[in-house]
């Protein structure tokens, strides 16, 4: 599998069939806008896949045998012999919370990257507070021109993107005359 030429093809769909096809493969539904993550998500869960396909494919009655023996797996730490409900039970005991997934690849790949250290471990931190909720402003803007105002903030100290346009919309917001609206985004970027 060539990560490079697959991570380029899924990257040219939509983000709804990239979204679509993510659901697919994990086992896992998002709202993710980041094609480049999705696309990653896909090809890793996708090699998992391969690589455990692999393995039954070269023995096949040692598989048959293992997945017949479950309570030895959980003993012996070999993950590959639990169904998915097991997966899932050790995936909330390693990962730290809950998932939705029933793909035995994707889980799989999942914990062995908790193990390794790669993946936050515990429950996701997000941006809700209670009786809050959130919407997402959608901007399209050509690269080139994404790639000159992040440095243009970048150069300039600022931490994000994100505090970049909140700061950006307070002031000009402000400029307008509309300075209770304002005042909400010098409050969100102090926070």
């Amino acid at each position: 599998m060539s990560t490079k030429k697959d991570m380029a093809k899924l990257t040219k769909m939509k983000l709804s069939e990239l979204q679509a096809k993510f659901a697919e493969v994990t086992g896992e539904t998002t709202r993710s806008p980041n094609k480049t993550f999705l696309a990653r998500g896909i090809v890793e869960a996708l090699q998992a896949s391969d690589t455990r396909a692999r393995a039954e494919a070269a023995a096949p009655d040692a598989h048959a045998e293992a997945t017949a023996q479950t309570e030895p797996a959980v003993a012996d730490g070999k993950l590959t012999r639990l169904t998915v409900p097991e997966l899932q039970a050790r995936y909330l005991e390693i990962v730290g919370r809950p998932t939705g997934s029933n793909n035995s690849a994707y889980l799989l790949w999942k914990i062995r990257e908790a193990q390794k250290g790669r993946i936050p471990i515990g429950p996701r931190k997000n941006a809700h507070r209670e009786g809050v909720t959130f919407k997402v402003l959608p901007l399209r803007m050509e690269t080139g021109t994404v790639d000159k105002l992040d440095e243009a903030w970048r150069s300039r100290g600022i931490k994000s993107r994100t505090e970049f346009f909140r700061g950006a919309l307070g002031r000009y917001l402000k400029e307008l005359g509309a300075e209770d609206v304002a005042a909400l985004f010098v409050d969100a970027t102090a926070a």
